[in-house]
Formats: C-alpha cells, sequence, structure tokens
C-alpha cells in the first residue's frame, strides 16, 4: 500500500470520504480547502483522508475512511500516522480530530494513536445532518474533540 497526495486532476474518491461523512455538501466544502491523501493498493483506493488548516499552527483531520473490504487490516492506523506525519512536516504545532460519540472503533483508534480527548460539541449532529445517523444501535448526536500536540 502506498499513500499519495491527490492531484486536482483526479475524481475526488467520494465514495471513500461519503464513508465517514454522509453529507456529500461537507465533503466537496473541505475537499476543496484542504489537502486529500489517497492509500492505494494494486491501483485501488482503499483508504483517504483530508487535512483542513483550521487557525494559525493548527490543522484538522476532516475525514479519514478505509473501504469497508479492507477495514481491519491496520489501515486506519497507517492514514492517522501518515496525517500527523504530513502535519508535523509542514509545521503545524496541533493537530485535531471530531467524530461521533457514537463512532467507538474510530475513538478508540484516534486515543491509541496519542490524540486526547478535548471537548464534545453537544447535538452537532443533530443540528448539522438532515437525517439522523445511527452506528452500533447508537444515535449519533454529539461530536467529541480530540487533540495532539506534534
Amino acid at each position: 500500500m502506498k499513500i499519495r497526495k491527490w492531484s486536482a486532476g483526479e475524481a475526488v474518491p467520494r465514495d471513500l470520504l461519503l464513508l465517514a461523512d454522509p453529507s456529500p455538501e461537507f465533503v466537496e466544502d473541505y475537499v476543496s480547502r484542504g489537502e486529500c491523501f489517497i492509500a492505494e493498493a494494486d491501483g485501488q483506493a482503499i483508504g483517504v483522508y483530508v487535512l483542513l488548516p483550521t487557525r494559525p499552527g493548527t490543522v484538522e483531520l476532516v475525514n479519514i475512511a478505509v473501504d469497508e473490504k479492507h477495514q481491519g487490516k491496520g489501515i486506519g492506523k497507517r492514514l492517522v500516522a501518515h496525517a500527523i506525519q504530513q502535519a508535523k512536516s509542514k509545521g503545524y504545532r496541533t493537530i485535531e480530530v471530531g467524530t461521533g460519540n457514537s463512532s467507538i472503533g474510530q475513538l478508540a483508534l484516534y486515543q491509541k494513536c496519542g490524540f486526547r480527548m478535548t471537548g464534545i460539541d453537544r447535538d452537532f449532529f443533530v443540528r448539522h445532518y438532515p437525517e439522523e445517523i445511527f452506528e452500533q444501535g447508537i444515535q449519533c448526536r454529539d461530536m467529541v474533540r480530540l487533540s495532539q500536540d506534534l
């Protein structure tokens, strides 16, 4: 597997991005403002993430997704590690990420990768998404914010 930066001339890996964020409008917005990186194996996109500068010295990992057929193989962890390295190499001092309260696997992954919880944006998903989101039988209501000092 190799991870490379997405080029503006190629098709955006929308299907992968929509695995992590069901809002096509949000995806289009942050892909246009951030940097998108693609994990490929055998010429196929199997993972993706987007880094978005938010304020001086800080970048946010706004989307990270792995194709369902390739989940559970450590690809997500490698993508997070790559994102952290990219943020460091670009001189950022902090990397942030937000995920749903119902995203149990993602919360575990981010903490294993060195992120610490910094806050909760109550009812974020209720306010910003027109349809209810459920994961593992839990309604996704709140955005759990995490960060890591670089």
